[in-house]
């Protein structure tokens, strides 16, 4: 018993320094980084996003995305197998947070807005209104992330608290 609670500590620790880590880098996207570069000529704010979305791909923070959702992965396979105790509720509603909220959102809906504007050549007229469709949209569902996110890591936090 003693290696099932030592498992259930070290997956909730993970995944709560996990999903805090990356609602930290989402809050800041949308309370401020999206701010800025929307404040910029769109040539210059398309230019820089398109630079932060390859440089995000080589990055740390893929690492601690795509290592979050593994996390979670476990924990909800864990929970599973205990569903009984109430504590490992809170395992089951973060992962899903994390993984819903955030993993799946990226991909659904921000990564295929990347891709969109990677496509657009920054000095071209038209690239203005493409650009502030970019950010309105791609930054409301960043806000889901961050909100997902960080309910994720508090759901971690209680399970950790039992």
């Amino acid at each position: 018993m003693a290696i099932m609670e030592q498992l259930l500590f070290a997956l909730a620790l993970l995944a709560v320094l996990g999903c805090s880590l990356i609602a930290g880098v989402f809050f800041a996207f949308s309370s401020f980084v999206m701010k800025a570069l929307a404040r910029l000529p769109a040539s210059e704010g398309i230019a820089a996003m398109q630079s932060i979305n390859v440089v995000v791909l080589k990055s740390w923070f893929m690492a601690a995305f795509m290592g979050t959702a593994a996390i979670c992965v476990l924990a909800l396979i864990y929970a599973f197998f205990r569903i009984h105790e109430r504590r490992v509720m809170f395992l089951l509603t973060g992962s899903v947070l994390y993984l819903v909220g955030s993993f799946m959102v990226t991909i659904i809906f921000n990564v295929p807005r990347n891709n969109a504007l990677s496509a657009v050549a920054p000095a071209e007229p038209a690239s203005a209104s493409v650009w502030s469709d970019y950010v309105i949209s791609w930054t409301a569902w960043n806000h889901v992330r961050t909100v997902a996110s960080l309910a994720a890591a508090a759901s971690f936090s209680i399970a950790l608290a039992y």
